[in-house]
C-alpha cells in the first residue's frame, strides 16, 4: 500500500498531477479544492497523502489502479469517510470536493443540506443523504475558519483580509509554519502592491520562498 509520496509537482491538468519521485513519474488524481494552489506550486517538492482504488468493471474485466492524492492528511481521512456515502464514489467525490474540508465538514454538522447541493455531483437527494450519514461524524474536520455559520475566527486570522488569509493558508498546507507564511506575505505585498488575487499573492510568496531555501 503506497501511504504517501514525497516528489517534485511537474505538471496540473484539471483533476490530476503528474508527480516526479526519483525516475518515476506518478499520475495522481486530486479534489477539486486543490487545483489552483497546486497550479501556483509546479516545480516546487510536495508531499502527497494518497489512496489507491480499483476504477472499472470488475465483471469485465477491465480493472485499473487509480491513486488519488491529498496535500492534508484530514482531507484523506474526511475522503474516505465522504465515500462511505450511499451513491458517492471514488469520481463522484473527487469533483464533489470542490471547497475545502473544513466548509463541507462544518455543511454536514450543520446539517446544511441546501449548502451541500451546490457542490458538483451533490444533488437534492444526496445531499440529504450525507446529512443523514455523517452529522455527527466528521467535527473533527469542520474549519472554524471555513464557515461564518460559526461566526469564529482565529485572532491570527483577523489581522488579514479574506484573499491574504487564504495564501497564508495556502502555504501552511505545503508545510509552511504560519509565522513564516505570515512573513513570506508582508515582504510579498511589500515587494508589490499590485498582487490583487490569491493566486498573485501565492506565487510571490512561493517565490520568495525558494529564494530563501
Amino acid at each position: 500500500m503506497i501511504a504517501s509520496l514525497t516528489g517534485t509537482l511537474k505538471h496540473v491538468d484539471d483533476d490530476r498531477i503528474h508527480l516526479e519521485v526519483g525516475p518515476i513519474l506518478y499520475e495522481l488524481l486530486i479534489p477539486a479544492s486543490d487545483q489552483n494552489l497546486l497550479q501556483a506550486g509546479v516545480g516546487e517538492e510536495m508531499t502527497f497523502h494518497t489512496i489507491l482504488y480499483l476504477q472499472g468493471d470488475s465483471s469485465g474485466g477491465n480493472i485499473e489502479p487509480r491513486l488519488i492524492g491529498f496535500l492534508r492528511r484530514e482531507d484523506k481521512k474526511f475522503f474516505e469517510k465522504f465515500i462511505t456515502v450511499k451513491g458517492i464514489g471514488p469520481k463522484k467525490a473527487l469533483k464533489a470536493l470542490a471547497l475545502p474540508v473544513g466548509e463541507i465538514a462544518m455543511a454536514i454538522e450543520s446539517k446544511d443540506a441546501r449548502f451541500l447541493c451546490e457542490l458538483p455531483e451533490i444533488g437534492k437527494r444526496t445531499a440529504e443523504q450525507i446529512v443523514a450519514e455523517l452529522a455527527g461524524k466528521v467535527k473533527e474536520f469542520a474549519s472554524p475558519l471555513a464557515s461564518s455559520r460559526a461566526g469564529a475566527m482565529p485572532a491570527a486570522a483577523l489581522r488579514h483580509t479574506p484573499m491574504e488569509e487564504d495564501a497564508i493558508q495556502a502555504l501552511m498546507a505545503l508545510g509552511e509554519r504560519r509565522i513564516e507564511a505570515e512573513h513570506l506575505l508582508d515582504r510579498a505585498k511589500a515587494t508589490n502592491a499590485n498582487l490583487k488575487t490569491t493566486d498573485a499573492l501565492l506565487r510571490e510568496m512561493l517565490r520568495m520562498r525558494a529564494v530563501r531555501a
